[in-house]
C-alpha cells in the first residue's frame, strides 16, 4: 500500500470517528496531535483539514449526484469516502481524477457493503465530469 493510500485510510478513519461523534473532523484531529497520534503523513492532515473546509459543498455535491440516496439514508462508510473523494478530485490539483476514484473504490471495496463500489465509482464519475462545470 502506498503512503498516500495509507495516509487516505487514515484521513477516512479520523473522518468517520469525528461524524459519529458529532464532532469536526480538525477538531478530532488536533485532539489526536495534542495526544501525542501524529499523523505520519502530511497528506493525512490534508485531506481532514480539506473536507472540513469543504464539508457543505461536499455534502452538497453528494446530494446532487446520488439519486435516491439521502445522505442519512446511505452508508457512513460510503458518505465519507464520496467527501474525501470528491474533495480530491475537486480540490487537489496534483491527484488525477481517476486515481482518487481508485482510491475510493478501493476504500469502499474493504470496508462497505457489496453494492457500495459500483454506487460510488457512479457518483465519482459523474462528478469527474463535470469537473470543469463544478469548479468554474
Amino acid at each position: 500500500m502506498s503512503a498516500r493510500s495509507k495516509a487516505r485510510k487514515r484521513a477516512l478513519d479520523l473522518i468517520f470517528a469525528a461524524e459519529a461523534r458529532q464532532q469536526v473532523a480538525t477538531d478530532l484531529l488536533n485532539e489526536q496531535v495534542m495526544a501525542g497520534d501524529v499523523p505520519s503523513n502530511e497528506y493525512t492532515v490534508t485531506l481532514v483539514k480539506g473536507v472540513a473546509e469543504h464539508a457543505g459543498r461536499l455534502d452538497e455535491l453528494i446530494t446532487e449526484y446520488s439519486r435516491d440516496w439521502t445522505l442519512e439514508r446511505m452508508p457512513a462508510v460510503d458518505r465519507n469516502v464520496l467527501r474525501l473523494a470528491i474533495f480530491e478530485v475537486l480540490y487537489v490539483e496534483d491527484v488525477p481524477d481517476a486515481v482518487a476514484i481508485s482510491e475510493a473504490l478501493n476504500l469502499v471495496r474493504d470496508l462497505s457493503t457489496d453494492e457500495s463500489p459500483s454506487f460510488v465509482n457512479g457518483v465519482l464519475g459523474q462528478i469527474s465530469r463535470d469537473k470543469a462545470r463544478l469548479t468554474a
